[in-house]
């Protein structure tokens, strides 16, 4: 048995070291530098070796994306620990979560922009995926009054997404983040409405 287990930890052992690989090397010079060919080169493996964990490209952006999932949901869950309100709770997280995107680029990608075979809401979603949603949707819980909490909270992370995705292309005012994530938290909470 310690024979099995010492394969099964160095599988999972070239496994992870060709995720990580592949990260670094899509967020220092983007997705189209990251080729199974540098890759092996970069971990000293063979090409065949890669192919033992991972059919292909889109296999291992897929591994990058879960893992980005899952340290997503931390950063939420960590943003909306301290909070002092709702709205407090809200402002963190939509804070972390835009932070999350501006400090891991490529990793943002392969979560939301690369095409990828990973299923979104459906009852074979990995729990990495299910988790970053259930961490958005907690937050939202409290100020969704009557609404429809699941779809309001979709519609927070289409907001945050939307954000992030003009924001990295320049089509909206560089510098503004805060004031906008600020605008979106009083939509939320129902200040949005108020008139002043």
């Amino acid at each position: 048995m310690a024979i099995a287990d010492r394969r099964d930890r160095e599988r999972d052992a070239r496994r992870r070291l060709i995720v990580t690989t592949a990260r670094r090397l899509a967020e220092n010079d983007g997705w189209d530098a990251v080729t199974t060919r540098r890759l092996s080169t970069e971990i000293e493996y063979s090409q065949p070796v890669l192919y033992k964990h991972f059919a292909g490209m889109d296999q291992i952006a897929a591994a990058v994306a879960v893992d980005g999932f899952g340290e997503l949901a931390e950063a939420v869950r960590a943003a909306s620990a301290d909070a002092t309100s709702a709205k407090d709770a809200l402002y963190r997280v939509a804070h972390a979560y835009n932070d999350f995107a501006r400090d891991n680029p490529a990793t943002y990608d392969a979560m939301f922009t690369r095409t990828t075979t990973l299923p979104f809401a459906s009852h074979d979603t990995p729990p990495q995926l299910t988790a970053a949603f259930d961490e958005l949707r907690q937050v939202v819980g409290p100020v969704a009054d009557e609404q429809d909490v699941d779809s309001l909270t979709e519609v927070l992370f289409a907001a945050l997404h939307g954000m992030v995705v003009l924001g990295r292309a320049g089509r909206v005012r560089p510098d503004h983040d805060a004031e906008r994530l600020g605008v979106l938290v009083a939509q939320f909470t129902g200040e949005g409405n108020r008139t002043h």
